[in-house]
This record gives C-alpha cells, sequence and structure tokens, in this order.
C-alpha cells in the first residue's frame, strides 16, 4: 500500500513532519516549493482587500460604483476559473510540475500590468491573468505535495499548502499597512506580489514531476528513482509494486487511451461518490462567505463603525493571524482527529459566529447616531442635497444619510462623541478634509457602541473557519479521487470552488446595499447550516488511508443519510486500529 498502514497513524503527524524534516529534508522541499502557489493563492486574496480601499480614493468612477468594485475583486476569480479548468487538462497531460510553472509565468505578468495600470480597465486586465495563475496554483499544488508524500504525513504536508495560502493573506496585509504612506500605494501592494511567482518559478526547475505522474505515462524509472528519494529503504520497493499494481489495474479496466468524459466519470461509481463530497466541499467552503472576509475585511471593519482606511486594515490583520494560526492547528490535527471531525467542528463555529455578526450589524443599523439640523448647518453650502430637500429631517439618521444617492453622501460624526448627532454632507475630499479627516468621516458605515463585538464576531468566525472548512477541502480533493481521474477530478472540484467564489464576490456588496450587512451575514450562516448537514452525510473520513485503499473505501460507501447512527467501520480502518 502506498506508503503502508502505519500504527502510528493516529499519533500526530505534526511531530512526525519535524521528525521528516531531520532525517529527509527533500520531501519538505518538495512540499514547500509546491507550497508557494498557495502563498500566492493567499496574498492575491487579501492584498485586494486592502488595495482596494486605495483604488477607491484613486479612482473616483469606482468609489462611485459598487459593481466596478466588485468587478476589480472578481475577475481575478473569473480568470481563477479559466485556470482551473484549464489547470485539470495540463496536470493530467503534461504534468503537475509544468502546470505550476505556466501559473507562476501568468501571475507575475498580472502583477506588472496591475502595478503600472493607469485606470480601472486594465487593472481588471492585469487582475484576470493573476486570477488564471491563482487557479491553475490552486488544483496543482496540493495535488503535487499530495503525490510526493507517505501516506503517514500526506495530510499534514497538504496542509502546509493551506497554511502558506492563509501566511499569503497575512503577509498582504504586511505588506498593505507598510505602503499605506508610500506613493503609489496599491500599484506596490498588488506589484509585489511578482516576486514570489519568480521564487516559485526558480524552485520548480530544480525539482522533479510528480512520481506518480510519471509512473502513469510510463516512465517508470524516472519514478522510481524520485520515489527512493522519498521512501525509507525498507518502504520504497513495497510503495512501487503498490503503483505499478495500481496503474496497471487501470490500464486493464479502462483502457490507458480511452478519453475522459464528464459523463463516463459520473458513470463511475467511485468518481461519482468522490466527485459529490469532493465538489460539494469545494462549493460550501465559499457559500458559507469565507471570501467576503478575505475580500472585504476592511470594508467589513468600516461597515462595523470604524472609518479610517489605515484602522481598518490594522484590525484586519487580526482576522489574517488568526487565519494562518488556525492552519497551523489543522496541521497538528489533521491526521490525529481526521478530516470529518474537523469539519463538524468548523461549520457549528462558524454558523455561531455568523448568528452573532448578523445580530450584530442588526443592531449597528437600528442604532445608528442620528442627523442634526445644527450640525449640518454649519456646513452649509455642503448639506447633503437629499437632506435638505427632504419633510422629515428628524427621522433621518446616519444609515439614512449612507443611502443617499444624488449625489453620494457621508455622515461627519460630532466632534464631542461619535455617537452623538452629526451631519449629513455632500461626499468629496473638501468635505473630508472639513470634517477633520477619516476619524470623524463615514462613507461606508457608521459609528456603533456594537462594532467591538463585530471584531470579536469576524475573529471566531476565522477561528473556526480555518482549521476545517480553510484546509480539509483542499486535502479531501487531493486524495479522494481515483488516479487515473485525479487532475481532471481535481480541476473540476476547484473550478466548482472558484465559480462558487466569483458568486460570493460579485454579489457580497450589492447584497449589502440592497438587504443589509446583517440579513447577508444570515444568509451565509443558513448555508452553513446546509452545508454541516451535507458533510455528516456526503464526506466520508479518509484520514490514514493509502491513496489507492480510498478508491476501495468509495466502491463499498453509500451516502450516510442516518448520519446520527454509526457506521460500521471500514476494514482498512479496522487493521490501522489493530
Amino acid at each position: 500500500m502506498e506508503g503502508g498502514v502505519h500504527p502510528g497513524t493516529d499519533t500526530s503527524a505534526f511531530k512526525d513532519c519535524f521528525s521528516l524534516a531531520w532525517k529527509n529534508p527533500y520531501v519538505l522541499r518538495l512540499a514547500f516549493s509546491a507550497g508557494i502557489g498557495g502563498l500566492l493563492f493567499g496574498y492575491d486574496t487579501g492584498v485586494i482587500s486592502g488595495a482596494l480601499l486605495y483604488i477607491r480614493d484613486d479612482f473616483k468612477s469606482v468609489d462611485r460604483k459598487t459593481v466596478l468594485q466588485e468587478s476589480i475583486v472578481s475577475m481575478a476569480v473569473a480568470g481563477a476559473i479559466i485556470g482551473a479548468a484549464v489547470g485539470g487538462w495540463l496536470n493530467d497531460h503534461y504534468g503537475r510540475r509544468s502546470a505550476i510553472l505556466i501559473a507562476d509565468f501568468l501571475f507575475f505578468i498580472g502583477a506588472v500590468i496591475m502595478a503600472s495600470a493607469p485606470g480601472p480597465a486594465l487593472l481588471i486586465i492585469g487582475r484576470i491573468f493573476v486570477g488564471l495563475g491563482v487557479g491553475m496554483a490552486s488544483m496543482t499544488a496540493p495535488l503535487y505535495i499530495s503525490e510526493a508524500s507517505p501516506a503517514k504525513i500526506r495530510g499534514a504536508l497538504v496542509s502546509t499548502n493551506g497554511f502558506l495560502i492563509t501566511g499569503g493573506q497575512f503577509l498582504s496585509y504586511l505588506i498593505n499597512l507598510a505602503f499605506t504612506k508610500a506613493p503609489g500605494t496599491w500599484r506596490w501592494m498588488l506589484g509585489v506580489a511578482g516576486i514570489p511567482a519568480l521564487l516559485q518559478f526558480v524552485l520548480m526547475l530544480l525539482l522533479p514531476e510528480s512520481p506518480r505522474w510519471l509512473y502513469r505515462k510510463g516512465r517508470q524509472e524516472e519514478a522510481k528513482a524520485i520515489l527512493r528519494k522519498i521512501y525509507p529503504a525498507d518502504a520504497v520497493e513495497r510503495e512501487i509494486q503498490d503503483l505499478k499494481e495500481s496503474v496497471e489495474t487501470e490500464m486493464e479496466e479502462r483502457g490507458s487511451g480511452e478519453k475522459i468524459s464528464i459523463l463516463k466519470l459520473l458513470k463511475t461509481k467511485t468518481v461519482r461518490r468522490g466527485l459529490i463530497a469532493g465538489v460539494g466541499l469545494q462549493v460550501f467552503q465559499q457559500f458559507v462567505g469565507i471570501n467576503t472576509v478575505m475580500y472585504y475585511s476592511p470594508t467589513i471593519v468600516q461597515l462595523a463603525g470604524y472609518a479610517s482606511n489605515r484602522t481598518a486594515l490594522l484590525l484586519s490583520l487580526v482576522t489574517a493571524g488568526l487565519n494562518a494560526l488556525g492552519s497551523i492547528v489543522s496541521i497538528y490535527f489533521i491526521d490525529r482527529t481526521g478530516r470529518k471531525k474537523l469539519l463538524v467542528f468548523s461549520l457549528m463555529g462558524v454558523i455561531v459566529s455568523l448568528g452573532l455578526l448578523s445580530a450584530v450589524f442588526h443592531e449597528t443599523s437600528t442604532h445608528s447616531p442620528l442627523v442634526s439640523q445644527i450640525e449640518t448647518s454649519n456646513f452649509a453650502k455642503l448639506t447633503c442635497p437629499d437632506y435638505r430637500a427632504t419633510n422629515n429631517a428628524g427621522a433621518w439618521d446616519c444609515v439614512k444619510c449612507l443611502k443617499a444617492s444624488s449625489p453620494d453622501c457621508g455622515f461627519c460624526a460630532s466632534t464631542a462623541d461619535k455617537l452623538l448627532p452629526g451631519a449629513c454632507l455632500i461626499s468629496n475630499d473638501t468635505t473630508k478634509d472639513l470634517c477633520h479627516g477619516e476619524g470623524r468621516w463615514y462613507t461606508r458605515g457608521c459609528p456603533s457602541k456594537f462594532g467591538w463585538l463585530a471584531l470579536i464576531g469576524l475573529a471566531l468566525y476565522i477561528i473556526f473557519f480555518s482549521p476545517g472548512m480553510g484546509t480539509v477541502p483542499w486535502i479531501v480533493n487531493s486524495e479522494i479521487y481515483p488516479l487515473r481521474y485525479r487532475g481532471v477530478c481535481g480541476g473540476i472540484a476547484a473550478t466548482a470552488n472558484w465559480i462558487s467564489n466569483l458568486i460570493v464576490a460579485q454579489s457580497f456588496l450589492s447584497l449589502t446595499v440592497a438587504i443589509g450587512t446583517s440579513w447577508t451575514f444570515l444568509i451565509f450562516g443558513v448555508i452553513s447550516v446546509l452545508g454541516l448537514f451535507f458533510v455528516l452525510i456526503c464526506v466520508p473520513e479518509t484520514k490514514g488511508l493509502p491513496i489507492e485503499e480510498v478508491e476501495k473505501m468509495l466502491e463499498m460507501r453509500s451516502m450516510h443519510f442516518r448520519f446520527w447512527e454509526k457506521r460500521a467501520s471500514f476494514p482498512q480502518e479496522k487493521e490501522q486500529g489493530a
């Protein structure tokens, strides 16, 4: 069996990784070099959230149009959908390593275009290029790591990809903060992304192709040479034999030259069951709202009542740090408690956190400061036209002021106390300066005494999401498909992830405007409940199973609709417990 069945599989693979680093650093070199693709993925996710604040300041058309802001964010996601789809084909035909090299090239080109963009149009084109690279890397990096890892620590090593994703997000917030006072702000933020892409390109040129892909393509001697570097001498021959039997069985049953089609995938029981679990997890990962937090975290902080761009970025850094910390927790627990338990625990916490966020934003919107005629009269020529024309000025509060749109208006908080009645004024740079800087000038959210609770809600959301729903869907998708279909199925799952990501990224700001932030988070909470039932019913436990044994487990397994009843153990699991 691949990697063998280790009696110590239930002990922490986290410790085994450190042991491996001492005994065989080659495996970690493969894992971390490929994992830079995760760093690129994470950096792009995080950097745009801060850069968007300053892009709005530079391009007034972006500031005025919510749809344009969503497009700048989501066009990278649209590119990632194409990149993930093409990445599956590239992986199967040209190998995992080649796909990563192409992804790095596209990401570097995109970073250069974004940094030099003279307007929103070219900025969006750069975002598409970056998205193509991110989409390919998102499904190739965990696949490469999985196929170059011993079974005992496979989950922990694939989790390093998840850690580097969240590490990239944290790094992006640090870089955002570093460039807030620099000329060009957002151009530096976006342009720096080309550096890790260039680094990975060089490193991957020095590394081999996936041994399993090589064996599948008939290049057995190359594959054996790599496997001998990965496995200890007493295990490598057994691994080679198991891999040989797996490939030969596929050749006999499928025919090596037979074309793979979607219909064929769905007709194959093991693949169909794997796709239901893998694609479903990727869809729910996005629809529980994670990338609204990562793409729009500073904006959400501003909606909670913190007006300053720099303050919003600084507070968002906390969520990014917690996200990275959660990935480390995942590395520790993934091969100890199992994939499914982590998912269930994660979703239960996410549901509670989203409920808290929904409640906080409801209170924020219903208890915002009133608009004072006296305060507003101090800025007579800059009074919001809609407020000046109303017959019921006493009913206006900050929330109503920010909804005015002819032209856009903002709220200038009272100098005595931000929670006291303030002024409703036209939104422009002159008004912002007169309102004594960012600290009192609100255009996104309103001053609130509940803002700190929103930050706690965001922190709890990340703490629960990151160790489970943040990393486990990628791990499950790297190990649940038969070898012959792994590239194309991984591409399908990653594409589903990015399509879901696109829907969320392109609709979040519009939803907050149309139905309010509270209802938007409540919708994500309801979807999280559905995701919990999906995991309980449809997702199998693959903890510690060699990749070839996962296929046998799927063949014997059906959907577990009576999830409250304990399922009889798969024979392989019994062997591990013996």
